[in-house]
This record gives structure tokens, sequence and C-alpha cells, in this order.
């Protein structure tokens, strides 16, 4: 593992991490968008990949901490607050994970990250930076922009026009989830992205694939068939294979399919990427 002074271009996830909690097996493990990404980057083979984000002072941060520790990831930028990690529960629908509730971030939501001038530093020598709408990191995001060469965000489901528009401009791709939309509505939802700033945009549609627009096309790429063991994390394992195919050199055209392939390797992982930890139901309720 490189100590954080160490790392050269690559990737930074910043902001939410929390432990998914399995209702029906009673195991939780780690994930949050921003953790994933940074993990899943490194498994899909960037070499470089970092994370920044809040941990509360109990077990479940103890389990990230040593999940980041145990995929090659530096623990140096992680901080530890007085209060609970994020924990959010997860039931089995019809196959899929489905999240039946939260304690909304934990600690990170009550402390909230910002970035000091190590981290600013940090983020100029790698240059790429991810984060997402559950990471608290908004009012953060214009000095990262100001010092990082391309940031990415995920909106996951949202669509609220006000936040659309307030992060819009600042990012290189804007991601968001919408399956429940038609082809059609998606390229409107794309159109409507682009208005508000964003360059290029991802839409990702479940079983349908991901339309990706650079601004002056579309690409639709359809999935990979998985070996389907847990679909937690396919969308965060697509994410990070494109930003690591994109910041090695891949076009845009080359990288969509390796995203595609990724994702459904990750689909026959339980948990976003692994290392699960029994729950104890009693301590994990929210």
């Amino acid at each position: 593992m490189s100590s954080v002074t160490e790392l050269t271009p690559g990737l930074i996830g910043i902001g939410d991490n929390v432990v998914d909690y399995y209702v029906d097996q009673d195991i939780y493990y780690p994930g949050g968008n921003a953790l994933n990404v940074a993990i899943l980057a490194r498994r899909a083979g960037l070499a470089n990949s970092a994370y920044i984000g809040i941990v509360g002072n109990d077990e479940e941060g103890a389990h990230v901490r040593a999940c980041l520790l145990a995929e090659g990831l530096s623990d140096a930028l992680l901080r530890v607050a007085h209060g609970d990690t994020g924990k959010a529960e997860v039931t089995l629908v019809n196959g899929d994970r489905v999240f039946v509730r939260s304690n909304k971030g934990g600690v990170r939501k009550r402390v909230m990250l910002r970035m000091d001038q190590e981290d600013l530093d940090l983020i100029a020598r790698m240059g790429h930076v991810h984060s997402s709408c559950f990471s608290y990191i908004e009012p953060e995001l214009p000095s990262i922009r100001t010092v990082a060469q391309g940031l990415t965000f995920d909106f996951s489901t949202g669509r609220d026009a006000e936040y659309l528009g307030a992060i819009c401009p600042l990012l290189t791709v804007a991601f968001l989830s919408a399956s429940d939309l038609s082809d059609d509505e998606t390229d409107a939802l794309i159109t409507q992205i682009h208005s508000m700033g964003a360059p290029m945009v991802c839409v990702t549609q479940g079983e349908r694939g991901a339309a990706f627009s650079t601004g002056t096309k579309i690409i639709r790429q359809g999935i990979v068939k998985a070996n389907l063991v847990d679909t937690m994390g396919a969308g965060d394992a697509f994410i990070a294979a494109f930003l690591a195919s994109r910041i090695e050199g891949a076009s845009i055209e080359d990288a969509l399919p390796q995203a595609a392939a990724f994702a459904a390797k990750a689909c026959g992982w339980a948990g976003a990427f692994e290392h699960p930890h029994p729950g104890g139901e009693r301590r994990l309720r929210i």
C-alpha cells in the first residue's frame, strides 16, 4: 500500500461511506458510493486510488477502516468522529437489494467533511475526484473543482432542479440512475442536465444498460450477462471502471464496455465489494 504522499495521478473518492446491514442475513458489508468507487476503481486496475471520508468511533467504523486497508488504500485521510458510522438497512425483494431505512449518514451528517490544504494538495496531484449526493460535501465542491482536473458526481435517482443546477456547472461528468424512465425520457433528462452545465452525462438504466452523452451524441451501452449473487454496488462498479479506464487513457467508446463488464463481475460478489461482518441485530437497529 502506498502512502498518500507517494500517490501520483489517479482517482479520489470523497464523501460517503456506510455499512449496509442485510436484515435477512444479520450481516453487514462496507459501502457508500464514494467509498465503493474508490475501492472498485482499484479492483478494476487503477494503480492509484484514495478515499477521504468520516467514520464514527464504533465497530462499524473500524470495519470500514480495516476494509480500506485490506483493499490496498491508505487510511491516512479517513477521519474518525464521536458518533455512529453511516448505516443502512437492506432487504431482498425479488432477487434485488432494496434499501429500507438509514441513519442518514450518521456522524457524517452532523460533523460534515471539510477539505484542508493537505486534501487539496492531494487532489491537485491526483487530479480526479468522485463524490455523490449522499456525501454532505456540497459546500466544498467549488474549492475541490478549483484544483481538480476532473470532478464527477453521482446524483443517484435525485432530480431536484435547484440541486442539479447548483452542482452541474462544477462537473466534468454527471452520473444519474433512472431505470424508471423510458429511453425518450432518459434523453430528455440528459438534455436537462446538459442545460444546467454538465458537459457529459451518464444515466444508468438497470437491466437496460446505460446512456452516455458527450454533448454531441448519445452512446447506449448494454449490460453484460452476470453470474448474479448480489446487485449491490453494480452501478458504482460501472462508474469506477469507467473512470479508471478514462484516467488510464481509454476513449469513451472503449471505456463503456469495460465498465459494463466490470459491473457484471461485481454482481458476482456479496455486498458492494465483499468483506462481510456479523451484524448483531440489536446493536444495528437504526
